[in-house]
């Protein structure tokens, strides 16, 4: 299965009744196994969860620390991105080259590269940690 197919089955699962704006991520881990989640919104606004940290938080839950490929479905027109935040959770677990790859109900899809999505990324090195 697509990991793109995998975003949107999940998506149908959000829990968005203040926005109504339904999310699903996918994430495939460098093991092969693929992890989910959608968004959970809260009614004590911003207090939800984006689809993409609870990927996250099933995938470490899992024992799993390396992702190898993102996908993130949505109702929109165009392609949409993840946010800012779900973008440095993202790059905690996927290194510059992983892809991301953002597509609509439609089937419209951008792939572009975590480099490409967070250049100058908060990472270890900035800590003193490598």
């Amino acid at each position: 299965m697509d990991l793109c197919d995998h975003a949107r089955a999940v998506r149908e699962n959000a829990h968005a009744p203040y926005s109504g704006f339904k999310v699903g991520a996918a994430i495939r881990t460098a093991s092969g196994a693929v992890f989910t989640g959608c968004n959970v919104e809260n009614l004590a606004f911003p207090q939800g969860t984006c689809a993409e940290a609870g990927a996250i938080a099933a995938m470490v839950a899992a024992g799993e620390r390396t992702i190898a490929e993102v996908a993130v479905v949505a109702d929109s027109d165009d392609p949409t991105p993840p946010c800012g935040g779900c973008r440095q959770k993202l790059s905690e677990f996927a290194g510059p080259q992983v892809p991301v790859t953002m597509a609509t109900l439609e089937g419209r899809r951008l792939t572009m590269t975590m480099a490409e999505l967070l250049p100058g990324a908060f990472s270890p090195a900035h800590m003193g940690r490598v």
